[in-house]
């Protein structure tokens, strides 16, 4: 708004009043915005870490200085930042498809076992009968059946037996994991001189791996990856069922009224979430171990789970998260080895991160609220 001057003449006469522009303040868009507070959440975590290295006894400016080398600073560091991504991504539409709906789904762990399971076993199977044209694509539905299902169960149990999801996926994820120990120490075990006794199945066949690139460990799980999001961003953007899965989650009493059924779309979302983390199951076995064995997914499930809710279910921001992540968990074995620090110390700053994020999101909407 203008201010008004007036002014007499000398004859005491008030002249018409002169509206003197003042410069209008624009206010930063709404990304930027957000773009902003998630750096200074950023900074904040990793300030309040470096207290943390400090009464470890490091330097916090030489651990950040090792992560930087050991990541961005190497096209080696690069491409595992990417092959990090892979899990991560996948993991996290695990998360966020059921979370469109309200769901919290925490049994990415488990659904990646049971995605390698199917993919492994079929690898085992058909792997020398079928050119790696054919055979790559079944070993993908195979992982992500596998998942699918595991999910599935989740959402069946919560859709019409009334049990919590996030209970039943975490307490499933257990059971997954014995299901491949016991099947690399029984049925599948190799069981050849040169396995020493090992519990883990015998090498997939060549037609069975992934391609790679660039003379790296990126492989086909990346394209995998990236189609996944677009997938989800058309998915719940462009159908009639992401538009009815969202009314689910906006509000499930007039979703119902309205005569959507509700169970249907938990056990989809459910089943879909469990397929890309089936997926990242396949991945894992044939791109990096290139056997079936336990404790395959070093966690996968619960980073992705945190890469879903640090971007707020976004597509581009789970990339975007994915990548972040990725780094600091890179950075994480790079520190370990240089300075000698404990493998979990990386999941504190990620945990740090998660918290001063929701901590910021949580604030904003309080704010928004008023």
């Amino acid at each position: 708004m203008g201010v008004i001057n007036s002014e007499l003449t000398s004859d005491n006469a008030e002249v018409a009043p002169v509206v003197l522009e003042q410069p209008v303040k624009r206010a930063l868009p709404d990304w930027s915005k957000g773009v902003l507070y998630f750096l200074l959440s950023v900074l904040m975590a990793m300030g309040v870490f470096a207290i943390i290295l400090l009464l470890m006894g490091k330097n916090p400016l030489d651990v950040y200085a090792q992560i930087f080398d050991g990541t961005l600073a190497s096209t080696y560091g690069w491409s595992e930042i990417v092959v990090k991504m892979i899990p991560f991504i996948l993991c996290a539409l695990a998360v966020a498809i059921p979370a469109r709906l309200g769901l919290v789904s925490v049994g990415g762990e488990g659904q990646i076992y049971i995605g390698a399971i199917f993919a492994g076993f079929l690898a085992l199977r058909i792997g020398d009968a079928l050119p790696p044209v054919v055979l790559i694509p079944i070993l993908a539905l195979a992982g992500m059946l596998g998942g699918a299902l595991w999910g599935g169960l989740c959402g069946a149990l919560r859709a019409y037996a009334g049990l919590n999801e996030t209970i039943s996926s975490l307490l499933l994820t257990y059971i997954a994991s014995l299901i491949m120990d016991f099947l690399v120490s029984g049925p599948l075990k190799d069981r050849s001189p040169t396995a020493l006794g090992q519990s883990y199945s015998k090498t997939f066949p060549d037609n069975a791996a992934l391609p790679t690139f660039f003379d790296s460990r990126i492989n086909l799980g990346i394209v995998f990856a990236l189609l996944g999001v677009v997938f989800y961003w058309w998915l719940f953007k462009y159908t009639r069922w992401g538009y009815k899965m969202r009314v689910v989650g906006g509000n499930p009493e007039a979703a119902e009224r309205s005569g959507i059924k509700i169970g249907r779309y938990i056990i989809i979302a459910m089943m879909l979430g469990g397929a890309f983390a089936g997926l990242s199951g396949m991945v894992e076995v044939l791109a990096i171990q290139g056997r079936l064995r336990g404790g395959i997914s070093n966690g996968y499930g619960y980073v992705g789970f945190l890469v879903a809710w640090l971007a707020a279910q976004k597509p581009g921001l789970i990339i975007f998260m994915a990548a972040l992540l990725g780094l600091i968990s890179f950075g994480g074995d790079t520190i370990q080895i240089v300075s000698s620090l404990p493998s979990s110390t990386v999941n504190i700053l990620m945990a740090l991160i998660l918290f001063f994020v929701l901590r910021d999101q949580g604030l904003r909407a309080m704010k928004e609220n008023k």
